[in-house]
């Protein structure tokens, strides 16, 4: 049996997968917690703050634990990506 595939350059490959991340993590946090691209770079350089005493989270709990969630879907993502490239 022959393989018609190319065989790839891995520093190519796992830049390109690097490269994709900032991406498909924005994307699926905005889908995840109704955010519009401008509202998650909003959030994203939000910080805590007291207004009258009272602390104003820049995230809310849920948000919070969604984002968490979502991280740890990307990276596992990546990581079955480049252990599923080394297994070649």
């Amino acid at each position: 049996m022959s393989n018609n595939k190319q065989p790839t350059n891995m520093l190519l490959a796992l830049h390109s997968e690097f490269s994709k991340l900032p991406v498909i993590f924005r994307e699926q946090v905005c889908e995840e917690c109704n955010y519009s691209t401008p509202t998650f770079y909003r959030k994203m350089r939000g910080i805590d703050r007291r207004v009258d005493g009272k602390l104003i989270p820049a995230l809310s709990n849920a948000e919070k634990q969604k984002i968490r969630e979502i991280g740890e879907g990307v990276t596992k993502a990546l990581s079955a990506s480049i252990l599923g490239d080394a297994a070649k």
